[in-house]
């Protein structure tokens, strides 16, 4: 089985078809030999994972009893062994026979499939607050990998902050149990907030209560610094207004943003500050 993506290389092509090509994309170098049996059910699989990513990196195959100086100068004193290349340098190996699972992981961390890349292109887009192309992604995602507990955390996010709140609704009540449906919890009362369509700035006398509606309402809007700069005020007048409201919010709106999001570390130190 050859193609440009699945290459028979020799000492002769090396430097070019594995090391040079790897300066483009990775490269995974199968050292195998006709008499290792292990080999014989490693080397097809890693075939059909190579055929499945589509270009995402090559694998390269290198028999180790026709190409014996290749074998001493990469160190391969057993088989099957497969070592990864990224920018002209091993980055990574396996050596004997793994399970497949095993193997998609050392796969993925070196090259992530065309389908992680839309997961990947999600959360960048939520990051970066266009919410409308977040959820286009996470939609084009989640039809290659349905219930995804990843991608419906991230669309769901995504319709919240769109203003979907049906759509939202029908992904928050059918969450399985995963890792990511903590995530959700902190994003329920988000939820309930924005999709509350009772809440109006007009509606009340208390300052407290008219501020509240408001940075609900600029969430709505889009206006996220101000919201929070209003839910952190609210804070500092009474920390457990409206039975912890505001701090909920916020830690909703941090998990809509990421961890690693500016606003989330700017008002998380302020939210820490406001509180103890």
């Amino acid at each position: 089985m050859t193609s440009d993506f699945i290459k028979t290389v020799n000492e002769a092509d090396f430097e070019y078809e594995v090391v040079a090509y790897s300066n483009q994309v990775p490269v995974i170098v199968d050292f195998w030999a006709d008499w290792c049996r292990p080999c014989k059910t490693l080397t097809p699989l890693l075939e059909k994972l190579a055929q499945e990513a589509q270009g995402a990196y090559r694998l390269a195959k290198v028999n180790v009893d026709d190409n014996p100086n290749l074998a001493l100068r990469f160190n391969v004193r057993s088989i099957p062994n497969v070592k990864a290349f990224r920018d002209g340098h091993v980055v990574s190996e396996f050596l004997g026979l793994q399970p497949e699972p095993r193997i998609r992981d050392f796969i993925r961390n070196l090259a992530p499939s065309q389908i992680d890349l839309l997961l990947e292109k999600g959360q960048s887009q939520l990051e970066s607050m266009s919410w409308n192309e977040a959820g286009n992604s996470f939609r084009q995602f989640l039809e290659k990998s349905p219930d995804n507990p990843a991608g419906l955390l991230g669309l769901f996010k995504a319709c919240l902050m769109q203003g979907a709140y049906s759509e939202a609704k029908r992904l928050m009540d059918h969450f399985s149990a995963s890792p990511e449906f903590a995530r959700l919890e902190l994003l329920k009362p988000l939820y309930h907030a924005l999709a509350d369509d009772t809440i109006h700035v007009q509606d009340s006398d208390d300052p407290l209560n008219a501020a509240y509606n408001n940075a609900i309402q600029l969430i709505k809007r889009g206006f996220l610094p101000a919201a929070m700069d209003g839910l952190i005020d609210i804070l500092r007048q009474d920390k457990h207004y409206h039975d912890d409201a505001s701090r909920v919010i916020l830690l909703g709106l941090f998990e809509v943003l990421s961890d690693n999001h500016s606003l989330t570390q700017q008002y998380r130190r302020e939210l820490a500050m406001v509180l103890f």
